[in-house]
């Protein structure tokens, strides 16, 4: 059998991102379509939708990539992922997946008009000391702005550590992205780093380390999203 080959092809990024893949999946292949799909939702669009008409499934359990991944991105950033076009027989095979499979791109694209779009506060911000305090007022201004202010102290936390660590390590310049949650506060930092970041546990007299323990433990959730150019690191705050 000759070498399986698949082509993942961004066609738009925001406000939806649309995917167009084609080619052979399987066990091989099935990890660049998850980096794919990665790289897609880590620009945070309304929605994610997927041409897979040129998909040929060599391996069926490879399709498992894909309620995998919507289940991921209803944990963050939140928004549905679809497919669109299946072929006869891959229809069948994600018909008990879970997965939201439409006829057509203009079908799914109907679905995302119909929902209203998703709230979010944007900033690009240089890694410099002054990055803490512009991230801190942005937390601000969006709990202000979502009615969110028993919010806040807690958010200027962990955006503060956040953004302290692609200061210290990452090095580049980064996004924030904020958005309210059935109540909470969703907090978003992508860098230009592929290091991941591991909470530390540092002795009692080491200065350093604590930021990511701080984060961990302040959040009702969080985790970091790797992409092809750095990663995303994002957090969710409640009451």
């Amino acid at each position: 059998m000759p070498a399986s080959r698949l082509v993942c092809r961004p066609e738009q990024e925001l406000p939806v991102a649309v995917l167009r893949v084609t080619g052979d999946l399987d066990t091989a292949t099935a990890p660049a379509l998850r980096t794919a799909l990665h790289t897609a939702l880590a620009a945070q669009p309304d929605a994610v939708v997927v041409d897979i008409a040129g998909l040929d499934v060599r391996h069926p359990t490879a399709l498992d990539v894909f309620p995998a991944m919507t289940a991921e991105a209803a944990d963050w950033p939140a928004v549905p992922l679809m497919l669109h076009s299946p072929g006869d027989r891959t229809a069948r095979q994600l018909a008990d997946t879970g997965c939201r499979v439409h006829p057509t791109l203009e079908h799914a694209l109907d679905e995302v008009r119909s929902t209203a779009a998703p709230v979010r506060l944007r900033a690009r911000l240089r890694p410099t000391t002054g990055a803490c305090r512009q991230a801190r007022e942005l937390v601000a201004d969006a709990c202000e702005r979502w009615g969110l202010a028993e919010l806040r102290a807690t958010a200027a936390v962990v955006v503060t550590e956040l953004v302290a660590n692609v200061i210290r390590h990452a090095r580049t310049g980064m996004e924030i992205t904020l958005a309210p949650r059935d109540g909470r506060l969703s907090i978003a930092v992508r860098d230009g780093s592929a290091r991941e970041p591991e909470p530390a546990d540092p002795g009692l007299d080491e200065a350093g380390g604590r930021g990511l323990r701080l984060v961990r433990d302040l959040s009702d959730a969080w985790g970091v999203l790797p992409v092809v150019d750095g990663k995303v690191v994002w957090a969710t705050i409640g009451s």
